[in-house]
């Protein structure tokens, strides 16, 4: 065997380098203006003997004299590989301990995880992995036997994206691990793991994650998949060696909640009623009864965090609250106690046990077990009394802290026992008060007025000669429509400052909107009880404020229905409501517009008749009449189609 004096300097190895696997390739090592091709241990490890010596494992090639400037260029080399790693990743020296060499020790607290579509496998099956969190440059998964984490690398790999991943193999099992191709940032990786003939009872995935180059994760336990009827071991099998300082007290929920049970043996809370929990658009909360505890699940579509909270009244307040929190991808539970309407307080100790979450598809799960009664906390209520109960989803930012609700509370309609008798029941976002709001002033302003508007503009000739009171019928019908116009609109009005015990400073220019649609139809209601006779002077003044005040309270109704539709307390389906307004305002103003074409072409037709002047005002009457069969039946589509709009928005309003 050769010994050569080495010609690098002991910083150039620094004490870090202990902690390398040692490496298999060929490798250039300079000596003293020397150099060999050799199968050489790249890690210097300092029990290997002087940092100043190079040993020489087996000699491949021929001694030589370099350079200088030869010399410097493969020392340059040599050190730009050792310090960057594997930015490709061929990382197989790592195959065992799953450590990158980056001079730098791992970080305590993992931010990714591992997630599987299945707990539960045969030899042969395939399980779908999951490895997301925040940006990060390279990885590293592998299956391990769940009993023996230090074990080699269990069962292949296949990939789903070939971009991003690349399967190596270690040990002897080809394509037993992946691994990143590039340093280009990801969030998201899938593979599919093959589980082998001769597999374990139980197999663990593990990760080593790299955010930069020296921010790493080393061995993020993942779920834990069994053979059927396995036995279970008695320790615990998320925690590995490596991970036991990074291990949350938290465990992963392997796959989603199912609402098998709900009305029978849970208390559930579904939106839309019997929803899927795994579906992005369920909004979930279950309590199930286990002796002196209940096991508590929830959830729904959020990016930020889920809570829910048991209240005395429909109100914000003095409520016993519990939270969901994502954090980078990290979900926290935590309780605490809502005063006023001020931001939660979280509390910094809490009574939950068995915490366990579940990021996947843009959708947060958590569960949790808490005692029925807690006699040393004075804010947690006791389970076994009525409540409401909301539940509500928003934004959190970066390190925890979470903001206002992007909507109204899911709150139940009315008070109930969750350790009582099981049930399976809805909420709703939209308070009562606020929700008769909406379709009265709907029922008002889309239908009682648009059609009202219709008859006495284009129907009077039409119906000139039919009587209903004692009074011509179109004027009847009119008058009819506008006072029940005018009630709906009283009534609604009121509703929401009963609701809020006064005037709502978080409705924009929604309350002020209203409230001048409000006077402007009590003073179109008094103007009407004065109106001068048919032929008095001041009739054609009040034709006139007649129309102007009705037109200016038509168009500041349809902008306040606009505003109001995506107020938190009624908040329907965006962008739904809106294109289903402006559906029904071109609807109407297509039906107006046709009208006016169809009475526009009528009096052409009688000027073209008729000289003189007196024949052409009898023509002009008779020729509207001769339309009457065409206006008749416009209205008739008119009114069906204004219909089908206001059951649209009042089934909407029903939903919410």
């Amino acid at each position: 065997m050769w010994k050569f004096w080495a010609s690098l300097e002991y910083p150039l190895f620094p004490s870090v380098y202990s902690n390398c696997p040692c490496t298999a390739h060929y490798v250039r090592c300079v000596l003293n203006r020397y150099w060999l091709k050799a199968n050489v241990c790249a890690c210097y490890r300092r029990g290997w003997g002087t940092l100043e010596h190079c040993r020489i494992l087996t000699v491949g090639g021929q001694k030589m004299e370099l350079p200088s400037l030869a010399s410097g260029f493969w020392m340059l080399i040599c050190f730009y590989v050792s310090v960057n790693g594997y930015p490709n990743g061929r990382v197989r020296e790592a195959c065992m301990s799953m450590i990158p060499c980056h001079g730098s020790s791992p970080q305590p607290s993992p931010v990714h995880i591992i997630a599987v579509n299945w707990t539960e496998f045969k030899p042969g099956d395939t399980i779908e992995v999951h490895l997301s969190g925040p940006d990060f440059e390279g990885f590293f998964i592998q299956a391990r036997d769940a009993e023996n984490l230090d074990s080699p690398a269990v069962g292949s790999f296949i990939l789903a994206d070939r971009k991003h991943s690349q399967l190596l193999t270690c040990g002897r099992t080809k394509n037993s691990a992946v691994s990143h191709t590039s340093k280009a940032k990801k969030s998201d990786v899938k593979v599919y793991w093959i589980a082998p003939g001769n597999a374990p009872k139980h197999v663990q995935f593990l990760a080593t994650v790299v955010k930069k180059y020296k921010t790493y994760w080393v061995k993020i336990p993942g779920p834990v998949v069994s053979q059927p009827n396995a036995p279970f071991p008695t320790t615990p099998l998320y925690v590995t060696s490596e991970a036991i300082s990074t291990s949350h007290s938290a465990s992963y929920l392997t796959k989603p909640f199912n609402a098998s049970g709900c009305g029978i043996t849970k208390f559930c809370i579904r939106n839309p009623s019997n929803c899927d929990p795994g579906s992005a658009s369920c909004l979930f909360l279950s309590f199930q009864l286990q002796k002196s505890s209940v096991l508590i699940e929830m959830s729904g579509a959020s990016e930020g965090y889920l809570a829910f909270a048991l209240s005395y009244d429909q109100w914000m307040g003095d409520d016993d609250a519990y939270l969901c929190i994502n954090e980078n991808h990290h979900v926290t539970v935590s309780t605490a106690y809502l005063k006023g309407r001020r931001p939660p307080v979280l509390d910094s100790e809490n009574a939950l046990e068995d915490v366990s979450w579940r990021l996947a598809d843009g959708v947060l799960q958590c569960s949790f077990r808490r005692s029925i009664h807690l006699a040393a906390s004075k804010e947690r209520f006791n389970l076994d009394a009525s409540y409401y109960i909301f539940l509500a989803d928003g934004e959190a930012g970066e390190g925890g802290p979470i903001y206002k609700h992007r909507r109204q509370p899911l709150i139940t309609n009315g008070m109930y026992n969750v350790t009582g008798i099981p049930q399976d029941i809805g909420g709703s976002r939209s308070p009562r008060l606020i929700k008769a709001h909406g379709a009265l002033m709907f029922v008002a302003w889309i239908t009682a007025v648009s059609i009202g508007v219709i008859v006495a503009r284009f129907f009077k000739p039409v119906w000139s000669h039919s009587f209903l009171f004692g009074k011509e019928m179109w004027f009847q019908v009119h008058r009819m429509l506008m006072l029940t116009t005018v009630t709906l609109t009283s009534i609604s009005f009121v509703l929401p400052f009963i609701y809020r015990g006064g005037w709502s400073k978080q409705a924009g220019f929604h309350p002020y909107l209203g409230c001048t649609v409000m006077a402007l139809t009590i003073f179109q209601l008094l103007m009407a009880g004065f109106r001068p006779s048919l032929h008095a002077p001041r009739r054609q003044l009040f034709n006139w404020f007649h129309w102007s005040t009705g037109t200016t309270a038509r168009i500041l109704a349809v902008v306040t229905m606009f505003l109001g539709m995506d107020l938190p307390a009624l908040d329907l389906p965006d962008p739904w409501d809106t294109y289903t307004m402006i559906g029904f305002v071109a609807w109407h103003v297509g039906i107006d517009v046709l009208l006016e074409i169809h009475s526009y072409c009528l009096i052409r037709k009688a000027e073209l008749i008729e000289d003189d002047r007196v024949q052409i005002l009898q023509s002009l009457t008779s020729a509207e009449a001769e339309g009457h069969l065409f206006k008749q039946i416009v209205l008739t589509i008119y009114v069906c189609g204004n219909i089908v709009f206001l059951i649209a928005f009042l089934a909407a309003v029903y939903q919410i």
